[in-house]
């Protein structure tokens, strides 16, 4: 199912934001994107509305089965696209930002040559 770059964004962002804090919520997720909280209520509401999110009642956002499967492969090609940008000398932190816009259009078949790089060196 082909989804919206920001909305993947927001998914890769509770995924990561999880890991790291065990919990995650509103403000935490506008704070790593750099995004205001009503900008973050009006994804969430979008995310609840097609099953990627869940609250509990105490605000708390998890994420569904079909929400981990997107965000964890969005975060899967940004970590892969990170190591080769870095690899071939890009300094991390651009490698990062590059990887955050690259990772919602690369195709399959250069995410999978990438992969065979990082292998391969």
């Amino acid at each position: 199912m082909k989804i919206k770059e920001s909305a993947e964004n927001y998914l890769e962002a509770i995924l990561v934001l999880g890991n790291a804090n065990g919990r995650v919520r509103s403000i935490d997720v506008a704070n790593h994107l750099g995004v205001s909280k009503p900008s973050v209520s009006v994804a969430m509401k979008h995310l609840r509305q097609n099953d990627y999110v869940i609250f509990a009642p105490d605000g708390e956002i998890s994420l569904t089965d079909a929400g981990m499967e997107i965000a964890a492969r969005v975060y899967e090609r940004h970590t892969v696209i990170t190591e080769a940008l870095c690899r071939m000398g890009v300094s991390v932190e651009v490698a990062r930002e590059d990887a955050c816009r690259i990772e919602h259009h690369i195709s399959d078949e250069t995410l999978t040559a990438m992969e065979k790089y990082i292998e391969n060196i």
